[in-house]
């Protein structure tokens, strides 16, 4: 009994140095995971891209090889932050990404959600903010890819539905930017609007991470006590069609899209949450 005692009084002191070597590894991991993207991002823009437009005149060829180029990468990033121990994930609901021409909509808690979500969408397109667009690092494969820039204003929508027309798989974050702190949602009516005009039905995605890390305003560098746990889920489709009944205007269609998709992640969530 007493050689019991005496062993969980030494793994209780022997507990806290552990943890803390394991969260300075993972800070360690994270700085160079960050550092690998943007090296990643610099060598893409002058070496990779440069390249790719010497040897490849077709537009519309240059910009899927490019894509395959960006989704492989992102790929090979989080299995390496896997790998280094900074997270751990799952991904559920693939294969209803397997089609072409979706209008994906996802919620935003993290900096790294775009990174997941294009590492496992095929054909992809996205809404890029015009200072990732100027970004020195980021330029060169946002526009190889030929990703939508935010600054187009009025005609972003337009963008965004020849994208869709184009049987591309659209991914917007509805929120803007990301989630703030305590996690209340604020949906921007830009999303809707494209499902609406395009009578396009939404594709959701789920996205969790448990315990939180990357979040709005937060430093890279203040990891959390365990490697966080990041849940990507692909649920099933949202049709369009009901919000369209009766001859309701697309502007109220779109504003009661709006508020059905806000409580809908954040129920989604919170049920995630309690889990």
């Amino acid at each position: 009994m007493k050689a019991d005692v005496t062993s969980s009084m030494r793994k209780r002191r022997s507990s806290p140095p552990r943890q803390r070597i394991d969260r300075a590894l993972r800070v360690a991991g994270t700085g160079f995971s960050f550092f690998i993207f943007g090296l990643s991002g610099l060598l893409l823009r002058s070496l990779v891209f440069p390249l790719l437009g010497l040897l490849v005149h077709d537009r519309v060829l240059k910009v899927r090889l490019a894509r395959d180029t960006i989704r492989l990468g992102f790929r090979a990033f989080i299995e390496m932050m896997r790998l280094l121990g900074v997270l751990r994930y799952e991904v559920s609901g693939l294969e209803r990404l397997q089609r072409k021409g979706l209008l994906i909509l996802a919620n935003h808690p993290t900096l790294i959600d775009t990174v997941f979500l294009m590492a496992f969408v095929r054909h992809a397109d996205c809404i890029v903010k015009q200072s990732l667009w100027n970004h020195p690092v980021t330029r060169g494969p946002v526009r190889s890819a030929g990703y939508i820039s935010n600054a187009n204003g009025p005609g972003l929508i337009g963008d965004c539905l020849a994208s869709l027309a184009n049987r591309n798989n659209l991914i917007i974050f509805p929120e803007g930017t990301r989630t703030p702190p305590g996690g209340a949602m604020q949906f921007k009516r830009g999303a809707a609007n494209v499902a609406v005009r395009g009578r396009r039905d939404i594709t959701p995605v789920l996205i969790t991470c448990r315990p939180p890390t990357l979040g709005k305003g937060e430093k890279w560098w203040r990891v959390p006590p365990t490697a966080p746990h990041f849940s990507i889920a692909v649920q099933e489709d949202i049709a369009i069609a009901p919000f369209l009944q009766n001859g309701v205007s697309e502007i109220l269609a779109a504003r009661h899209l709006t508020d059905y998709l806000q409580n809908y992640f954040m129920k989604a969530t919170l049920g995630h949450a309690a889990a």
